[in-house]
């Protein structure tokens, strides 16, 4: 793993994916895409219960990096693209919970990077946008199906069409963030959100991430019938057990997993 991406483990169970390449804005280049993949298997092999994804520097992420994106021919720019989504997908399937810390602009690929986390913190005063219109190209990273299901279709049509960035405070009123911290104190609420996370039953917590984002794409009957298919392994499992033991003790309950 090179330094353009740095893993740390911040906490019990929650492991910080820091894009680390500030000169660029944190952009995604061949090296970055490489690193940041291995970085997520590596928070997966350490059994992370939350990742948290964050940059150094004043960037979140500004997307591909053009600069290296200009001088390829088309062979390798389809390539970076597929290391980019790699990447995104892999980020998108992880069991465990997902916390994007836009702790600067997120824009092109680096909003979809953030897409793709189950949550969304954000610092106020930051851009965020999806703005490949303006170079002739599209969200080709997931940002054009994220999105959507995201904010609605009207929306996300806007921000992509025009390539205009947003606001974070505008972005929390569509539900495109789930919360703005002043820049001081983003850091901290994110760790606090984190250990929060961290507390609560992963095993529960891989099993509702799987129940909402499949059963948004079928109609309603099918996705209760899947609801009420995944009651059985849960209210039998261990960390249920646990958490009926601690509620009767009136005590926090120690879920399997947690150090």
């Amino acid at each position: 793993m090179t330094q353009d991406v740095i893993l740390e483990s911040p906490g019990d169970g929650i492991a910080e994916i820091r894009l680390n390449r500030p000169e660029r804005m944190n952009a995604l280049g061949v090296e970055t895409v490489l690193a940041l993949r291995q970085a997520i298997d590596e928070a997966a092999r350490r059994r992370a219960r939350v990742i948290l994804l964050c940059g150094t520097g004043r960037a979140f992420c500004a997307g591909a990096d053009l600069k290296q994106r200009k001088g390829m021919d088309l062979p390798a720019r389809l390539a970076h693209n597929a290391g980019i989504n790699d990447a995104i997908n892999a980020l998108a399937a992880a069991k465990c919970v997902t916390v994007a810390v836009l702790n600067g602009v997120a824009l092109g690929g680096g909003l979809e990077m953030a897409l793709a986390c189950d949550l969304r913190i954000a610092a106020a005063g930051v851009s965020l946008g999806l703005t490949e219109s303006r170079i002739g190209a599209f969200p080709g990273a997931g940002g054009t199906q994220r999105l959507s299901r995201l904010v609605g279709t009207s929306r996300a049509l806007q921000m992509m069409l025009t390539g205009e960035p947003v606001s974070s405070e505008y972005a929390h009123s569509i539900g495109l963030v789930n919360e703005l911290a002043s820049s001081e104190e983003l850091s901290s609420r994110a760790l606090g959100l984190a250990r929060l996370l961290a507390s609560r039953s992963g095993n529960a917590q891989a099993v509702i991430k799987q129940l909402v984002y499949q059963g948004i794409e079928l109609p309603l009957a099918e996705g209760l019938r899947m609801e009420r298919a995944a009651l059985p392994d849960i209210l039998g499992s261990a960390d249920y057990a646990e958490g009926l033991a601690a509620f009767e003790e009136r005590r926090p309950p120690r879920f399997e997993g947690q150090a």
